[in-house]
């Protein structure tokens, strides 16, 4: 059986995965219980994290210490931490300061099409943009969960999340609201042709 592969991101209603401003704060600062708690949720639930290079750099930066008590962490990321982690990175080089990760080399494509057949768990990767539109213009990415904070980013938004992608078309499987301003939208994603 082959394993399912969800392609996770956050994004501004304008379409950016990041920011250059520190004075939005993680999450573009709109965070709200019930998104903490489907997050949460969401990351219990085994599974194996997937990863590219640039990605697993920011996460070993920001939560990837083990010096740093799980209790202090955010309590999405102290989930997502002790996840069995794969890295497509022909750059990196272990070890590494996280709890389960592994650097795999050569083609992503390749990789992540092994991985899916071999996994007894689902895969997620959070971020990982460049990665990502690669495998959805592969063919193997079975779900596109995009979550919209209600922001706009349009001076200080940066890395757009689609920006260079394929086109596709996309099947809407479900529609999340969480404190009545972030929007969960997870899609089926077939290459328009």
């Amino acid at each position: 059986m082959t394993a399912s592969y969800t392609f996770d991101v956050f994004a501004s209603l304008d379409g950016f995965a990041s920011y250059d401003n520190a004075d939005w704060g993680p999450y573009w600062g709109k965070q709200g219980p019930e998104f903490l708690e489907r997050r949460i949720a969401q990351y219990d639930e085994p599974q194996r994290m997937v990863f590219g290079a640039d990605t697993f750099r920011l996460m070993m930066q920001m939560i990837g210490s083990s010096k740093i008590p799980s209790e202090e962490l955010d309590p999405v990321n102290a989930r997502m931490r002790p996840m069995p982690t794969t890295v497509v990175s022909s750059t990196l080089e272990g070890p590494f300061d996280w709890p389960d990760a592994t650097v795999v080399t050569g083609d992503a494509v390749k990789t992540i099409a092994r991985l899916k057949e071999e996994s007894d768990v689902p895969l997620r990767s959070h971020g990982s943009l460049s990665l990502n539109r690669a495998l959805m213009a592969a063919g193997l990415v079975d779900r596109v969960q995009v979550t919209v904070f209600p922001v706009i980013a349009g001076q200080t938004g940066v890395e757009p999340v689609f920006g260079g992608a394929a086109d596709f078309d996309l099947e809407l499987l479900e529609a999340h609201t969480f404190d009545n301003r972030t929007q969960e939208l997870t899609y089926h994603p077939t290459l328009h042709t």
